[in-house]
């Protein structure tokens, strides 16, 4: 209780310091934004009693967003981690995951969901020496990014623990006014961080009052991300980063179908494919003085994405629903790695691993406002999902080791699938909103015996996830928040089933039927201001997460041949997270013909297992992000200052390297050349100066520590795109 009493008195006393200033009140009927993922239907983000980023297709365009670790780079208590390509081929997984996935409010892995206009993306695998991210995604297609801080299982079910990013992507009506039948634009970027080119074309149009249609292609290509190394050594102790080649490739089809009035048909076509190719320079023995040296090692990934999706959006005026929604959609997704590696008198070797999921998701959603009395009203969401996923891994190759043979699965091919339903009843009255919410989860994992080599097995559970939302207007100006939500994650196909033994070197790797799901509870209040000056959020939250799953703990064995190691995953835990955030703008107003404005963010959390009282590792230092920005009807110009804080050793489990505190300079402009033309440029890194991103490097090793340089991230850099419409 005192903890969370320190909570509410930074978030209410930030808000009270500020509004005992003297502030012009914005002026009323100014057009809002909407967003879907924070209720499942358009709403206002200040309506709704939860913290919600919403990075528009101007900031993604005039910030030069090419990739999720772009994206997260302005968000309080968000991270992306980007570890550099240092693996062998059988050994260590650092970089084989590219842009892993999203970290919020300290967790991350597939304890964030990822949607695409409302589906479910794939999800990471991790096992041994193989490591499969989520970065399914080209920002090129992308107009809106959501960005919904603490849980969401209780409107998405299953992986909501930490949070949820929703990408929308476009339709043709972002293109095409009531008299324009064809528009689009086209786009080229380059950046010098990884020696990157793009290229993207929309096209969109209007047959006639009945259809409409938009194709968008995307093509890139770059080099590896950049860093602050020096030694350019063909061999282990290098810290330059090794030879890359990275290919990207995108399709976005869609036909939007109104039959009449109370109807909306969206077909959606999407195919995004991501290649990269690896000269592994780092894994080269310095020395070839053994049988097994390392002369020489390639790899190469592919990691592609098709989607297609049906979603109709009927107008019913009935009497159990206003609207009503259908969803239909398949997705077929694929990762793969092949390595080689040139070894000195001993075999050479070769891996090739995959990893794909085959999903099927249904939705039907109903909504429904009562209204009872001149100053009451209920707005029901409502509906039904049900996911199937057919989830699949191999690995084939030359050469296994002893003990080993190929192919192999790590685990059986499995289907995974969940049936839910879910209500949530947002009661306004007068200046009060309240939303509470419950969804109930059944989900099963049915493993096939066939090809695999260990003991299959199956479970089913279910889950129960609440929420209960409040909302107070204190003012046409201020608001104030506060939300307890539930969320869970069931353990995965890899997870219950996990199967690996070496009988040589005397150890395994066991299922676990019995694994429960990840629970979390997260209570957060906070405050919005909206004024002529200033724009303003604060939050403060603090979150209880239970039976956490650790994967690969030995739970026994002696590691003979009588007695093999075992390792198994397994619910490990309990953990809590604390933090605040605060977000905003402040309006100079106007100074020698142009607007002078201040955005700024800042983000801090603690965290520990409440088991041990060990910190979380998971968790990123303190980050301040402020900004200066002049803008006239022709240009803008911005400079970004960026704190981030130390990773102090006391906020660890041991690490060997923590980040020392950096600043670092980010100077970016917009030229609008015509209203249909414009040039953005960029320098990232104004000082050249050299730090680390904490999730690059928590996990670093003896070995790894000894040329940190290699994770750093890249000093000074250019961006540049030129964005014409039409």
């Amino acid at each position: 209780m005192r903890e969370l009493t320190w909570l509410i008195g930074l978030a209410f006393g930030s808000v009270l310091s500020v509004q005992a200033q003297t502030v012009q009140v914005a002026a009323v009927g100014s057009l809002r934004e909407v967003v879907v993922s924070g209720s499942r239907s358009e709403q206002d983000p200040d309506e709704l009693p939860m913290s919600i980023d919403v990075i528009r297709s101007q900031d993604i365009e005039s910030q030069q967003i090419q990739d999720i670790r772009d994206l997260a780079k302005d968000l309080p208590n968000v991270s992306v981690k980007r570890a550099p390509a240092r693996f062998g081929m059988a050994s260590g997984n650092t970089g084989r995951d590219g842009n892993a996935g999203f970290n919020i409010r300290g967790l991350d892995g597939n304890r964030v969901l990822l949607l695409t206009d409302g589906i479910r993306m794939p999800r990471s695998y991790v096992f041994s020496a193989n490591a499969f991210g989520r970065d399914y995604f080209d920002i090129g297609l992308v107009k809106r990014v959501e960005v919904v801080r603490g849980p969401a299982s209780v409107l998405y079910g299953s992986d909501g623990v930490a949070g949820l990013v929703n990408f929308i992507t476009y339709e043709p009506s972002d293109f095409l006014t009531a008299s324009k039948t064809f528009g689009g634009r086209v786009s080229a970027s380059a950046s010098s961080d990884d020696n990157g080119v793009g290229l993207g074309a929309t096209l969109a149009g209007r047959a006639n009052e009945v259809a409409e249609w938009l194709i968008g292609v995307n093509a890139s290509r770059a080099d590896g991300l950049k860093n602050m190394g020096t030694n350019d050594a063909p061999n282990l102790t290098r810290t330059k980063p090794n030879p890359e080649t990275d290919r990207g490739n995108s399709l976005l089809g869609k036909l939007v179908l109104r039959p009449n009035a109370d109807q909306k048909h969206v077909l959606t076509f999407e195919h995004v494919e991501k290649k990269v190719d690896y000269n592994l320079l780092s894994a080269v023995a310095a020395a070839a003085t053994a049988s097994t040296s390392v002369l020489a090692s390639t790899a190469n990934t592919d990691m592609q994405r098709d989607r297609l999706t049906w979603d109709a959006r009927y107008q019913l005026g009935a009497a159990w629903a206003d609207s009503l929604q259908t969803v239909l959609s398949y997705q077929a997704s694929a990762s793969r790695e092949a390595a080689t590696e040139d070894r000195n008198t001993a075999a050479d070797r070769a891996r090739d691993t995959s990893y794909d999921e085959d999903t099927w998701q249904l939705g039907l959603q109903a909504n429904k406002t009562l209204r009872l009395g001149s100053d009451t009203a209920h707005k029901l969401t409502y509906g039904v999902d049900y996911v199937r996923s057919t989830v699949k891994t191999l690995q084939t190759g030359v050469t296994p080791p002893a003990g080993e043979t190929f192919p192999l699965k790590r685990f059986p091919d499995t289907v995974e699938s969940s049936a839910a339903l879910y209500l949530q009843d947002e009661v306004m009255h007068g200046n009060w909103s309240i939303t509470p919410g419950v969804r109930l989860d059944r989900f099963s994992i049915d493993a096939s015996q066939d090809g695999f080599s260990g003991t299959a097995v199956s479970m089913s559970d279910s889950a129960v996830s609440p929420k209960l939302g409040l909302l107070y207007r204190t003012s046409p100006q201020w608001s104030v928040f506060g939300n307890m939500a539930a969320g869970f994650r069931a353990p995965n196909a890899g997870q219950v089933n996990a199967f690996f033994e070496n009988v040589t070197q005397f150890y395994k790797t066991i299922p676990n039927p019995n694994l429960k799901p990840e629970k979390s509870q997260n209570f957060e209040i906070g405050t919005r201001g909206r004024l002529d000056a200033l724009t303003l959020d604060v939050a403060a939250f603090t979150g209880r997460f239970k039976d956490l799953i650790e994967d690969s703990v030995q739970v026994g064995g002696a590691g003979t041949a009588a007695n093999p190691t075992v390792f198994q995953s397994i619910n490990v835990g309990n953990a809590r997270i604390s933090g605040f955030e605060v977000k905003g703008n402040w309006d100079w107003g106007r100074v020698a013909g142009g607007q002078l404005t201040t955005p700024f963010t800042y983000g801090m959390a603690r965290g520990k297992d409440s088991d041990t009282g060990k910190p979380l590792d998971s968790i990123d230092p303190a980050k301040l992000r402020l900004g200066v920005q002049y803008a006239t009807g022709a240009w803008d110009l911005r400079l970004d200052l960026a704190h981030h804080a130390a990773k102090k050793q006391g906020d660890t489990n041991a690490a060997l390297f923590v980040t020392p505190a950096a600043t670092t300079l980010d100077l970016g402009g917009q030229w609008r050349i015509q209203k249909d033309l414009r040039l953005n440029v960029a320098v990232t890194n104004l000082t050249d100066k050299k730090y680390w991103n904490w999730s690059d490097v928590r996990s670093a090793t003896a070995a790894q520590v000894a040329v940190i340089d290699a994770f750093s991230q890249p000093g000074r850099s250019l961006k540049v795109s030129l964005v014409a419409e039409f």
